[in-house]
């Protein structure tokens, strides 16, 4: 059986496409659609930005995508972030056939995540990247004899999100903030705020170091390390995205 991993260049889902490549036999990894020139039995296609042409899913038998919400609810951009905003701990990942309608196709397989409410970027995008190596896993230890459903129920849709929507609101509390600062990444869209037309930038961290002292800085000084964060403050001149 030929299997392709297909996903965009210069993104977070990379490391766990080489991760699922090395578990898989006969499987490539490819950047772009285009590149696909032979038919293959199975392309998934994972964390990927392009538009993909109805000509290429018909060169391959399967063409499966996984998409982080309960289809057809949470259809479109960012459907994790979404829902860490709105403050839900299960995040319903579905793995579905992809078709010419987006977000649309057969479902194969369900899963949840379960988070605990205090994740940052990097630990969501991690818990994201090894549930879609688990679901791709699952599904080709169930195949040929793994049957898709039809998406049913009322559908809805998530706007795309950019940089702009990482802007914090000073006059609200970081606790109320809190699932913003979590969606926020600290290299390529940080979360920010507009102080007298100064725009300043906010990083948040970890404490990597327990049963210390944490200063003013932190959310909360009674907890394990788990539960603390620290910020690095920068202003910048410009009130155009920093990134």
């Amino acid at each position: 059986m030929k299997i392709a991993v297909l996903t965009s260049k210069n993104q977070w889902f990379i490391p766990y496409a080489k991760k699922l490549i090395s578990q898989l036999k006969n499987a490539r990894l490819f950047y772009d659609h285009k590149d696909l020139k032979e038919n293959f039995d199975i392309v998934f296609i994972l964390s990927y930005h392009k538009i993909i042409e109805k000509a290429f899913l018909a060169k391959h038998k399967h063409n499966l995508v996984i998409h982080a919400s309960n289809l057809p609810q949470g259809k479109g951009w960012s459907p994790l972030f979404h829902q860490v905003l709105q403050g839900q701990n299960e995040i319903v990942f579905t793995l579905f056939e992809a078709g010419e309608k987006a977000d649309g196709g057969d479902i194969y397989l369900q899963e949840s995540l379960y988070l605990n409410g205090l994740e940052l970027y990097e630990e969501l995008r991690a818990k994201q990247g090894q549930l879609c190596i688990k679901l791709v896993l699952d599904f080709l230890k169930l195949y040929p004899n793994i049957k898709a459903r039809k998406q049913s129920g009322k559908e809805s849709f998530y706007p795309k999100r950019s940089p702009k929507d990482s802007e914090l609101d000073i006059h609200k509390s970081l606790n109320e903030q809190f699932n913003l600062l979590r969606i926020c990444s600290n290299d390529e869209f940080p979360a920010f705020f507009i102080k007298n037309g100064k725009k300043f930038i906010l990083k948040i961290y970890y404490d990597e170091q327990p049963n210390t002292s944490t200063g003013g800085g932190a959310l909360n000084n009674k907890h394990s390390h788990h539960n603390l964060f620290f910020f690095s403050l920068h202003k910048s001149q410009r009130l155009s995205y920093a990134g």
